[in-house]
């Protein structure tokens, strides 16, 4: 069973290399495998699935598409580079504009936001808009991370880790994933800065954009501060944080149709919440736990082990670099899901706290995505919306600016991790 199970695994994650297009139905093809071959019992289907992550990625991006729609990110934008001396100024504050959404807003929700403005922004100015546009994207990533809700993968991590909205800040009493990732988007936007040393070309006023409605905007923060305060509540339901996502987004609906002509706007909202991502990861989810059911990823960590030669130190080392260097080519949803379950057995094989290897795998696998153009969906966002402005980039162009940024925010993160956490081994 054990050699079926790897074989079917295998065979699922390579077609999902292969065939990125069709990822979500070949997740769900290798889940159905895994129930027809008897490797995943059929009455555990349903819990095999985080629900709460499935609800919490739905709630999140059906709001975030009413908060881009009330236009309150690209007035947000226009604030903002009024106040900037020159685009070299002006792309690093649009960069780290769109971090500070993006640890509250899906990366490629935030480059749809944050990118027009920068296009907008160039055009006005008369430059290229291309450095501005891969800075945003890189940043998007990078912050991604920071927060419970920023990105998929930081929702899988608090599903599988436990991990409540402020355990993303402190845990265990020591500093968590968010003041991790902060020093590294730090370090990476000074490196940024300096990449940009030419750019001194002084920016030009530009008009305002109207914003007409702020409930949007008040549903987003609601949705922070009630993840907040969920995080107090002991042996709360463990769908509570994916039930205030959609309950949210539910009050957000009603109040479209209730306005009158909203049902366009629902019917838009709904469109895009991505269903090929929440296929995707319930078809993860049974797959990586049929291989948990039949003991695989047990012997995976013991092999983890053995090749660390049982040194936690070396262990890490391996976790936060190979993520770097397989996100920067592989998606990192699958990935982070196989390999939480993965990290989490050699924490407790070596009886250590399991929080060291589980952030080194978010820092290595979210940032690392902004190692190539294909590493993030936030990229190719980005150079899709490039290429319809008549801009190719190529791959050493965006390697230029990204490589130097996800170096710096790695390696930082990587001694800042372990001058934290590595005390506890």
């Amino acid at each position: 069973m054990e050699t079926l199970a790897i074989t079917l695994f295998v065979a699922t994650y390579l077609l999902l290399l292969l065939l990125p297009r069709f990822r979500a139905h070949i997740a769900l093809l290798g889940a159905g495998l895994f129930v027809v071959a008897g490797i995943v019992p059929a009455h555990l289907v349903w819990a095999l699935v985080d629900w709460n992550v499935i609800l919490m990625i739905a709630g999140t991006m059906g709001i975030v598409s009413l908060f881009i729609a009330s236009r309150m990110p690209a007035l947000l934008a226009d604030l903002i580079i009024e106040r900037t001396p020159n685009i070299r100024w002006a792309v690093v504050a649009l960069a780290l504009f769109a971090g500070i959404i993006s640890a509250f807003v899906d990366n490629v929700a935030t480059v749809l936001m944050v990118a027009p403005v920068a296009i907008s922004v160039a055009r006005k100015q008369g430059v290229s808009p291309v450095t501005s546009v891969i800075a945003v994207a890189i940043s998007s990533n990078l912050q991604g991370a920071a927060t419970l809700v920023g990105d998929a993968t930081s929702i899988l991590l608090g599903g599988y880790a436990k991990l409540d909205f402020l355990d993303f800040f402190f845990v265990h009493g020591r500093p968590g994933l968010f003041w991790i990732v902060q020093a590294g988007a730090l370090v990476a936007t000074i490196v940024l800065f300096w990449t940009l040393r030419t750019n001194t070309q002084k920016v030009q006023p530009q008009g305002r954009t109207k914003v007409e409605d702020y409930f949007p905007t008040l549903l987003l923060t609601s949705m922070v501060a009630l993840l907040i305060l969920a995080s107090f509540i002991p042996q709360k339901p463990s769908i509570t944080n994916g039930l205030i996502c959609v309950v949210l987004l539910m009050v957000g609906l009603l109040r479209e149709v209730l306005r009158g002509g909203g049902i366009k706007v629902v019917g838009s909202t709904l469109a895009e919440i991505d269903l090929f991502t929440l296929f995707l990861l319930v078809g993860l989810f049974v797959v990586v736990g049929g291989l948990t059911e039949v003991g695989v990823i047990d012997q995976f960590s013991v092999l983890v082990v053995k090749l660390g030669q049982g040194n936690i130190f070396l262990i890490y080392t391996l976790v936060v670099w190979l993520s770097v260097l397989i996100s920067g080519f592989v998606d990192n949803i699958p990935y982070v899901a196989t390999m939480l379950p993965v990290v989490g057995g050699v924490s407790t094989l070596l009886g250590v706290d399991p929080n060291l290897l589980y952030f080194g795998l978010l820092v290595g696998a979210t940032l690392g995505g902004n190692l190539t153009p294909i590493g993030a969906s936030a990229n190719i966002t980005a150079l899709g919306l490039l290429r319809k402005e008549g801009y190719e980039v190529g791959a050493g162009e965006f390697m230029r600016l990204s490589v130097p940024f996800t170096l710096a925010a790695v390696f930082t993160g990587y001694v800042l991790l372990w001058l934290v956490w590595g005390g506890t081994v």
